[in-house]
């Protein structure tokens, strides 16, 4: 790992900086980006994030794919707690925190707002930014792929009803061209791209591809620390007017997103799947579809509702909270069977030594 990718915190903590400090300065620009949207899906920061996952849809070995059957559990352990632990785990820490723990703090009706963003927040499992968390652990990034595709897959017809019951609401409104366009644009745009270009590559020899994804490597970083800048910059105005709030709201997601982790992690270490697996399935469903929630909360509640402000919060901790657990995931790799021992799905070649034990 090189230096640049050793002190991924501090360029991270650098591009929040950098963010809120031209959102503060610069809020006619901001003002504009933002308005840059089709569908509650802005463009300006669908490019970033594309830019930031295309590299690593060129490293996914589609031979690889077919073999994911031999290791289902790690997509078995994705969707248990995707779909049946992490929506109801969060409404019930939004519902102990606002109702209970806090109600003296913040009045009935924003704080049901609050957990109505928390909620949104937890129905939406991450698509795009997990192919990063995935490969800082170098994860499988073909079973990563096919992890990704069948939680969108579900995503598209169990969004809308669990959203609902946890809400308590008969009808929820949902932005489906949201949600059809943020797949097209985080998951499948990349994904043929990166197809063609890895058949291109092929064609001129094995070195000319892995030369290609040699010099790839900090396009995704760079990727990220854009899309994180964008992200705060965008918000900056709302971030810096509700810091009391900001604070309420993330002390729950906070427990949510380490305890979420924890729990999928020694999940998998009971199951004794790969560390190449156990790690991204964690990731997973420890980081959020933030794109989808916000704009699920904008279209109900609206853009100056405490359900669309818990939803940038959720925005506000994710990348602090997702590195510490890559962190310490790179840190445990030891805790499982290594890659390649029986009962376990191979790597690709190019995948293997792309990052250090």
């Amino acid at each position: 790992m090189g230096t640049f990718e050793r002190y991924l915190s501090l360029w991270v903590a650098l591009a929040i900086a950098l963010g809120m400090t031209t959102g503060t300065l610069l809020p006619g620009v901001y003002h504009t980006i933002a308005n840059l949207t089709y569908a509650h899906v802005n463009l300006v920061v669908a490019v970033f994030i594309w830019a930031m996952i295309y590299p690593m849809m060129v490293q996914v070995d589609f031979t690889a794919i077919r073999n994911v059957r031999r290791e289902p559990r790690g997509l078995i352990l994705t969707l248990f707690i995707n779909w049946l632990i992490k929506p109801f785990t969060m409404a019930a820490l939004g519902w102990l925190f606002f109702k209970l723990l806090f109600a003296d703090l913040v009045d009935p009706t924003t704080a049901t707002e609050y957990i109505a963003g928390m909620i949104l927040l937890g129905v939406a499992p991450c698509t795009a930014m997990v192919f990063v968390w995935s490969q800082l652990t170098r994860g499988n990034s073909a079973y990563t792929l096919v992890q990704v595709s069948v939680n969108d897959l579900i995503m598209v017809f169990a969004f809308a009803p669990i959203a609902a019951f946890l809400l308590g609401l008969s009808t929820i409104t949902v932005p489906w061209e949201t949600l059809l366009l943020s797949v097209v644009l985080y998951v499948v745009a990349p994904l043929v791209a990166g197809v063609l270009t890895r058949r291109y590559l092929l064609r001129q020899g094995q070195s000319r591809l892995d030369a290609w994804l040699q010099h790839s490597k900090p396009t995704t970083i760079m990727g990220l620390l854009a899309t994180v800048a964008l992200l705060f910059g965008l918000q900056a105005d709302r971030i810096l007017d509700n810091p009391f709030a900001i604070a309420l709201i993330a002390v729950p997601l906070l427990i949510q997103s380490y305890g979420i982790f924890f729990i999928a992690y020694f999940m998998a270490r009971r199951m004794r799947l790969p560390h190449d697996i156990a790690a991204p399935a964690s990731l997973i469903g420890t980081s959020n579809f933030f794109e989808l929630a916000v704009a699920v909360a904008i279209s109900l509640f609206g853009l100056t509702s405490g359900a669309a402000l818990a939803t940038v919060v959720g925005v506000l901790v994710e990348v602090p909270v997702m590195l510490s657990l890559v962190a310490f995931a790179n840190r445990t790799r030891r805790w499982f069977p290594a890659v390649g021992s029986p009962d376990t799905l191979s790597t690709t070649p190019e995948n293997e030594g792309r990052y250090p034990q």
